[in-house]
């Protein structure tokens, strides 16, 4: 029988409280030119608007997809993003026994995701340009980073100048494979193990559609 995970001794308040302390640490791009604040959907938006209103940098969204195990949906087998880009974790596919067939269907139903989320949060706008910016890219956690992974690799193909993750909470492993594949990471709690990152939260309610429409117009504004 598994034990429980222990109470964490530091607690976020919600997304806007660590949006509030993640803009804290990255108060050297405020109001730095060439600069952009991207979100990922929806849980990271709350965080990313607030890291946005206070460095007084425009905000975008880059729409990401996990593929999760079936039969275990909150763990991540790897993502998917536009384009036809796909990160797949062989370490969770092996462990688990997952066939090609089984990812495949859970990749149809997640771009079909993909799709309306694009119609819904986009309104027909095109995606703001990031080539030659500075990208701070921002989730609201991260657990096995695959999600990040997709992200980064369809922003990469718009060759930005650099790239900053920006993250509440992470285990110290993914920051370091993460910081292999980006400028910089900020993260302000690095949990070792993570157990869950809704743990670090004192409230972690689901962010709802519309509320990254709001926070998105209210930018865009």
């Amino acid at each position: 029988m598994s034990r429980p995970a222990p109470a964490p001794s530091i607690q976020l308040q919600n997304r806007e409280d660590a949006g509030h302390q993640l803009a804290q640490a990255l108060l050297n791009y405020n109001r730095q030119p060439q600069t952009i604040v991207v979100a990922l959907p929806r849980g990271g938006v709350p965080v990313a608007a607030k890291i946005a209103d206070a460095l007084q940098l425009p905000l975008d969204v880059c729409l990401v997809r996990k593929l999760g195990v079936p039969g275990q949906p909150e763990l991540a087998m790897g993502a998917i993003a536009a384009h036809g880009v796909r990160v797949l974790n062989q370490d969770v596919i092996s462990r688990m026994g997952i066939s090609e067939q089984a990812i495949e269907q859970v990749a149809l139903t997640e771009t079909e995701e993909l799709q309306r989320r694009d119609r819904t949060y986009r309104h027909n706008r095109p995606p703001l340009n990031v080539e030659g910016q500075t990208v701070i890219l921002v989730d609201d956690g991260v657990a096995t980073g695959s999600t990040l992974r997709a992200a980064i690799a369809i922003l990469r193909q718009q060759q930005p100048h650099r790239m900053i993750v920006a993250v509440p909470i992470a285990p110290p492993v993914t920051i370091a494979e993460l910081e292999q594949e980006v400028d910089k990471v900020v993260c302000l709690i690095q949990p070792d193990p993570l157990y869950s990152i809704s743990l670090w939260y004192r409230n972690f309610d689901q962010t709802s559609d519309e509320t990254v429409c709001q926070l998105l117009n209210q930018t865009r504004g």
